[in-house]
């Protein structure tokens, strides 16, 4: 065939038309769609995020600006002289735990009326608190060079005075604190004694000491019962434990109980513990026992997510260098798990801690003067203490419940951060 007839024939390559655009108008219409709908899904999660905020802000506020209120007190100024006041003593006498029973019997609290009545005037003096002579009696123990001399005390006062400062209650009383206010005789200053007293019948004198050294004494029996045995609980059910229907019955028990209702295990601490030791009613013992219950469900549950995380290489590679399972468990991986056990311990600690319900049912709602001198001793715990001052009518009650909410949040901080140090510290990475 000659070149010619190759010339002539049709090209083989193909003269089809270029394909059109595929971003038609439909399509365009659900992509508008879609990325609206991915900003509407932002804007709402940012209104999330900035309503959660603003209520965190409100009631923090809301708390301290009422509970500063609580940290101060009103005094009245009143100097006295001892070596006129007939007050005898020496370092030793002054600072023995029997110097309070001796200066009532010297008649402290008269000459602190007498030095009051002379300065302030009869009205005035009886507004000072009956208890008032316990604070000149610390300062005496706490400097026995006072008695040589004369000293300017702030001296609390009733509760009546206290509220006609801030332009409560009668008329007259209002009036007296003004005048007193004016003379530079009456004001508010910071109660740092709040943080060191016990709970007490007037605002005036009472204290969150009691009650924060029985949460502290509380929540250490609670977590050295609760995480040691949530985490074994955990390695066993999660390492261990044969799969059969009896394991199958205690996970789905343990997650039931994780959503029992508090107060269930407060009947149950009142059934059992204070059956086996009625002597230790309303003790910090008691109370940790009965928390310890409510809190190791959880401990158990984020122990064994926890572990589930760690990477099976982890074991396979402890197994092929000759360690034992016992080691592979207790060398590896409960090292690497523990970050996550101490997330579940902080959630259940944190509840544990405001939890009033279960404490209720063991006697826990109860007025304690003193501060718990060990696990055994009566006390109570800053949730139920909050609960007692918020059911009284005094207004000085109601700032200390605030002061005393303040105390307890840098209580719950102070707690969890704790345990976030050390869940941080013992955390790896692989």
């Amino acid at each position: 065939m000659s070149t010619s007839a190759f010339s002539s024939a049709p090209s083989a390559v193909s003269t089809s038309q270029p394909v059109g655009p595929t971003r038609t108008a439909a399509f365009e219409q659900r992509l508008a769609k879609r990325y609206r709908a991915e900003r509407n899904f932002r804007l709402v999660g940012l209104g999330a995020v900035v309503f959660s905020v603003a209520v965190l802000v409100f009631l923090l506020g809301s708390m301290l600006v009422n509970g500063i209120a609580g940290f101060q007190r009103a005094e009245l100024e009143v100097t006295i002289d001892f070596p006129a006041s007939g007050i005898t003593g020496d370092a030793t006498s002054l600072t023995a735990p029997s110097a309070g029973q001796t200066l009532e019997m010297q008649g402290l609290p008269d000459v602190v009326t007498f030095f009051a009545e002379q300065q302030l005037g009869p009205e005035a003096a009886a507004e000072i608190s009956q208890d008032a002579w316990r604070d000149v009696a610390a300062a005496l123990a706490e400097d026995p060079d006072l008695i040589t001399r004369s000293e300017t005390f702030s001296l609390p006062t009733t509760s009546a005075l206290a509220a006609g400062l801030q332009g409560e209650g009668a008329q007259e009383t209002q009036a007296l604190a003004r005048t007193l206010a004016d003379k530079g005789k009456l004001g508010r200053n910071w109660d740092w004694g709040f943080l060191a007293r016990s709970d007490a019948t007037t605002p005036q004198a009472v204290g969150i000491w009691g009650a924060l050294k029985g949460s502290m004494l509380t929540m250490l029996v609670t977590l050295v019962l609760a995480f040691p045995i949530g985490v074994l609980s955990a390695l066993y059910l999660e390492e261990y434990a044969p799969k059969n229907r009896w394991t199958d019955i205690i996970e789905v028990s343990i997650s039931n109980l994780a959503a029992v209702p508090s107060i269930i295990f407060g009947l149950l601490g009142l059934a059992v513990f204070l059956a086996l030791f009625p002597n230790l009613r309303s003790a910090p013992l008691i109370g940790g026992m009965t928390l310890a219950l409510m809190t190791m469900p959880v401990i158990v549950i984020s122990g064994r997510n926890a572990i589930k995380a760690v990477p099976p290489s982890i074991r396979d590679g402890a197994l092929a260098i000759g360690a034992s399972p016992v080691q592979v468990v207790f060398h590896h991986v409960l090292p690497l798990a523990l970050p996550g056990m101490l997330t579940g311990t902080i959630i259940g600690m944190a509840r544990a801690l405001g939890e009033t319900a279960p404490l209720l049912l063991i006697g826990m709602r109860i007025f304690v003067a003193t501060p718990p001198e060990g696990f055994s001793s009566p006390a109570t715990v800053l949730p139920m203490q909050i609960f007692l001052w918020s059911d009284e009518i005094d207004r000085g009650f109601v700032e200390r419940t605030s002061a005393a909410i303040i105390v307890l949040l840098v209580f719950l901080l102070a707690m969890n951060g704790l345990a976030i140090y050390l869940r941080n510290k013992f955390e790896k990475r692989w």
